[in-house]
């Protein structure tokens, strides 16, 4: 079985970081798994895809990064046609617009193809017109028949019912088995230290985290925030105003951030708007307490309904009221291990491979409501 997976770029984002992972796994398992980019841009190439082989789209006299998407939607048919793949496999949302070109492209033709649903459906952020277009878009797509991943049990109730008959719980590998801890004693009398990680754009929110901070924390507590991106001047700003910069640190992107956890005690997450996080994932991993905002199905059954993590609205008295009480926040306990591995590398992987298996025998799939287990592996399927 041959699953291509194809990427614009090596750019920093949560669904290219589980891809190439997912990518150098199954080669681990020898699993002919090629890998398209459209370009070779991004921190993510020298961190995860050093040592990967790749295919990179020939690149024309000028950027393709403003126009990625049309670029990919025409680059991708030669390198389906070159390397004839079983299985076509879209990464996250974002994709699903090239996915539908590439069904309508090549017709009956068209390798299986498997789409993992990267972000909240409900879309409750956006204004009444803009959700109307979205909910529109998500029945065109279930006109397709495609395979769906969804990240956890709680998303499934949010599918359209088009998409309904065939979906598949598998839940986001977004960490290695081995970097599940037990938590270490906090210690008493310290002072709390804060951080968030994650691409500083609007779907994240920082300002509201920002606002909510300088409210509510006390004034030995710190902030620190990994990560990059085109709101960063206007937050240093925004920090700036609040009177918050001697305790607010930008440190822009550095790899493998969830590695430095460790020094730390509670994790803020500001979105308007997730699928299933995985920065939560790394830091109930890491054994660190958890604020978040209400920002989507799959952040509430992560986070146990509040049994993980708390969950505000996502309002800045909500927010500045949990942190100045973060004392109060869940702690992690030794339940959490179970949970968490079900979000390894190692626990989806193997059942990826499984749903691509089955995926390229249409008859075989079965709709995964009435599999109560919600993500444990199905048989492996006979070779063909």
């Amino acid at each position: 079985m041959r699953v291509l997976t194809f990427l614009h770029s090596f750019e920093l984002g949560g669904v290219e970081r589980v891809a190439l992972r997912l990518v150098r796994y199954w080669r681990g398992l020898g699993v002919d798994a090629p890998l398209f980019v459209g370009r070779e841009d991004g921190p993510l190439r020298t961190e995860l895809a050093d040592d990967l082989a790749y295919t990179v789209a020939p690149q024309p006299l000028i950027g393709t990064a403003w126009w990625e998407t049309f670029w990919m939607i025409g680059r991708l048919p030669a390198e389906i046609r070159r390397t004839r793949p079983d299985i076509l496999f879209v990464s996250g949302s974002t994709y699903t617009i090239v996915a539908a070109a590439m069904a309508l492209r090549f017709g009956r033709r068209c390798p299986a193809i498997v789409v993992k649903i990267s972000n909240d459906l409900p879309r409750n952020d956006l204004p009444p017109v803009a959700r109307f277009f979205w909910r529109f878009w998500l029945g065109v797509q279930a006109r397709f028949g495609w395979t769906w991943v969804v990240m956890d049990e709680a998303i499934a109730a949010d599918l359209p019912p088009g998409m309904r008959p065939r979906f598949r719980v598998i839940h986001d590998p977004a960490i290695e088995a081995a970097r599940i801890c037990y938590p270490a004693p906090r210690q008493a009398g310290g002072a709390r230290r804060f951080v968030a990680i994650g691409r500083l754009t609007s779907q994240k929110d920082y300002a509201l985290m920002l606002r909510a901070f300088a409210r509510g924390a006390h004034p030995d507590q710190t902030l620190t925030i990994y990560g990059e991106g085109p709101e960063r001047e206007t937050l240093e700003a925004l920090a700036a105003a609040l009177g918050i910069s001697d305790r607010v640190a930008f440190l822009g992107h550095v790899a493998d951030a969830a590695s430095h956890l460790d020094g730390f005690d509670t994790l803020l997450l500001s979105s308007r708007y997730e699928g299933v996080p995985a920065v939560l994932v790394e830091a109930l991993a890491a054994g660190l307490s958890i604020i978040s905002t209400d920002s989507g199905s799959g952040v509430r059954s992560l986070l146990g309904d509040g049994r993980y993590g708390k969950i505000v609205p996502r309002n800045e008295d909500a927010l500045a009221t949990a942190i100045s009480r973060a004392d109060a926040a869940p702690t992690p306990d030794a339940t959490r291990l179970a949970h968490v591995h079900r979000f390894t590398l190692e626990h989806s992987g193997q059942i990826y491979l499984d749903t691509f298996a089955e995926a390229a025998r249409p008859s075989a799939l079965v709709d995964a409501t009435a599999d109560q287990a919600g993500g444990l592996a199905w048989p492996v399927p006979p070779a063909r």
